[in-house]
């Protein structure tokens, strides 16, 4: 999304758009192994998990080796962050280098405390904060800005978009695992809601994730193409209509990967969009 909002201001470097995306990736790889182990070491873990079993928790994995994988996907993430970082500012200000250079490190330490430690963030209902400020408005803005080397105000409605069905996917897992989460004293806001609000919760994320796109692509109407990405929420509205009916917490984990799917299809919509038709 970062890339096509980029292109949609006149901005593109391939570059720069794969780089960012390996970061991403790292990202990502560091944040699943520090879960899996945050949450295997704290035995939230356990039999009472509906979702897909974990690599500590089954035991294909033990404690050194995840450990050891969590220290690889870190220094791999960082290279690859600073690579990006160092090309992307090479003719710019040495302050943005030490500026994107602290926000990769701040991604990185969000990515493995969400949790791992004693005051694992996610253990203490700020989960869905995080995946909304690093998932939605860093991930987003700050992509964008390694190409333009700006911030239009009108880009904070799709990343603000992006960061709440990010985090309503984060909700969709903790609506799966209510029960496990509630006998690990693991309080997610889902723990601190009930399933009943915790729904109504998800239906206001995608709502508003999907008016923020609406009013995105009207500030930058030119003909009927531009509201051509908002198919992708007519997925996640069929989720919606799934989740409303859904009675037995296991049914919430098929639901993760559609509303993930139908995000990734919204950014992608997006990027064909302004680079090939507008």
């Amino acid at each position: 999304m970062g890339a096509a909002l980029a292109a949609l201001f006149g901005s593109s470097d391939s570059t720069i758009f794969v780089l960012a995306l390996c970061t991403t990736v790292g990202f990502q790889v560091t944040s699943n192994l520090a879960n899996d182990y945050g949450d295997g070491v704290k035995g939230t873990d356990n039999a009472d998990r509906i979702g897909p079993s974990r690599a500590l928790q089954s035991g294909r994995l033990s404690r050194k080796e995840l450990r050891n994988g969590i220290v690889l996907s870190v220094l791999l993430s960082f290279l690859l962050a600073m690579s990006l970082v160092l090309y992307a500012f090479k003719d710019s200000s040495i302050w943005y280098v030490f500026l994107f250079g602290f926000l990769g490190i701040a991604s990185l330490w969000a990515s493995i405390t969400y949790t791992v430690g004693e005051k694992a963030y996610g253990y203490m209902g700020l989960g869905d904060l995080f995946v909304f400020l690093f998932f939605g408005l860093l991930s987003v803005l700050g992509s964008m800005f390694l190409f333009t080397k700006a911030l239009p105000v009108s880009a904070l409605l799709p990343a603000t978009s992006i960061g709440l069905l990010s985090t309503g996917v984060l909700n969709l897992n903790n609506l799966r695992d209510y029960q496990s989460d509630s006998k690990a004293r693991k309080q997610t806001l889902v723990v601190l809601m009930g399933i009943t609000r915790g729904k109504r919760y998800h239906y206001a994320l995608l709502g508003m994730a999907f008016l923020c796109m609406l009013g995105f692509f009207s500030v930058h109407f030119k003909d009927w193409k531009t509201f051509l990405p908002l198919l992708a929420f007519v997925p996640v509205f069929i989720h919606l209509r799934s989740v409303i009916l859904i009675k037995d917490p296991a049914r919430f984990d098929p639901e993760l990967k559609k509303l993930a799917l139908s995000t990734f299809l919204l950014a992608a919509l997006s990027y064909l969009l302004f680079n090939y038709f507008l």
